[in-house]
């Protein structure tokens, strides 16, 4: 029974052997030398060869589509990278422009400023609950500024020096309650003090004091007067946010706006000196005086 397997398989593999080549040399004759035998081989043989030539140029197609698919794969690696360093790049960019038009915007204020001024970086800001900045921490230290000197940006008046140690110094806002600022209204002339509002979730301040008489509009500047000498003359505060003036009593109930984003602030000067008094004679007409007695033309 083995032995019958055996020769069984062996005359299988024989038939296997043989097939391709008698398919191979009946296809290769001409086909006026084809006789019967090999017309119906090639008629056998013509669905097994096509059906081989499918999976074939299937197989190869698919080996082509993986091989592409890879090339792209490595093709998008590369430009999602590159687009990653493009947009790493674009922030850098935007950062030193940015730092660029702070930096203007403080050479330009320096320029105006008629006092002695020095710069300083915010290092650190103290929030609250509602990320509203509460105080502001500057590089500048007891050995340069003193406590009590006024802090300004491009947009205005920020505070005034609190505290001062090594090499920060603490700066109070305007709008924190402990602050008070004497401010005149540039459109009115009405006079008051300004205090700080504590307030979680805005920027405000109040002006006390300010007459009944004196007719204030929302948008109105807010100012420095200058009196107390704690501030110089004329340095923006904000503008008129609310009036209530049908309230009873001497003074009207109205609040301000701070012009300074406290939360944005990047770079501020210090103002080391009061700038100097304007000469009260600047105004008058100065007429020469007589030389020699001899008047001028």
């Amino acid at each position: 029974m083995l032995l019958k397997r055996k020769h069984l398989d062996y005359a299988l593999a024989g038939l296997l052997l043989l097939l391709p080549a008698v398919i191979l040399r009946s296809s290769l004759r001409e086909p006026a030398k084809q006789n019967g035998f090999d017309r119906a081989v090639l008629r056998i043989s013509s669905p097994l060869q096509a059906a081989a030539s499918w999976v074939v140029g299937g197989l190869g197609g698919l080996f082509s589509d993986y091989v592409w698919l890879v090339n792209v794969e490595d093709e998008n690696d590369e430009l999602r990278a590159t687009n990653l360093r493009l947009r790493e790049e674009l922030g850098q960019l935007r950062g030193a422009a940015a730092d660029l038009a702070v930096l203007e915007e403080l050479v330009d204020l320096k320029r105006s400023t008629q006092a002695e001024t020095a710069a300083a970086h915010v290092i650190a800001s103290s929030i609250n609950s509602h990320f509203r900045v509460n105080r502001v921490r500057i590089d500048r230290g007891d050995a340069q500024v003193e406590v009590g000197m006024p802090v300004i940006s491009a947009e205005g008046l920020v505070g005034r020096i609190l505290h001062s140690y090594g090499t920060h110094s603490d700066v109070l806002l305007v709008s924190d309650p402990q602050s008070s600022v004497d401010v005149v209204i540039e459109e009115t002339g009405g006079r008051g003090l300004l205090k700080g509002v504590a307030s979680d979730d805005a920027y405000f301040c109040e002006i006390e004091y300010l007459e009944q008489g004196k007719a204030v509009r929302v948008g109105d500047k807010v100012k420095t007067s200058g009196l107390g000498k704690h501030f110089p003359e004329g340095l923006l505060v904000g503008e008129i946010a609310t009036v209530d003036s049908a309230r009873h009593g001497l003074y009207q109930k109205v609040t301000v706006r701070p012009s300074v984003d406290f939360s944005s602030l990047d770079t501020v000067l210090i103002l080391l000196a009061p700038p100097p008094p304007a000469d009260p004679s600047r105004a008058q007409n100065r007429k020469s005086k007589a030389a020699n007695g001899v008047e001028p033309f």
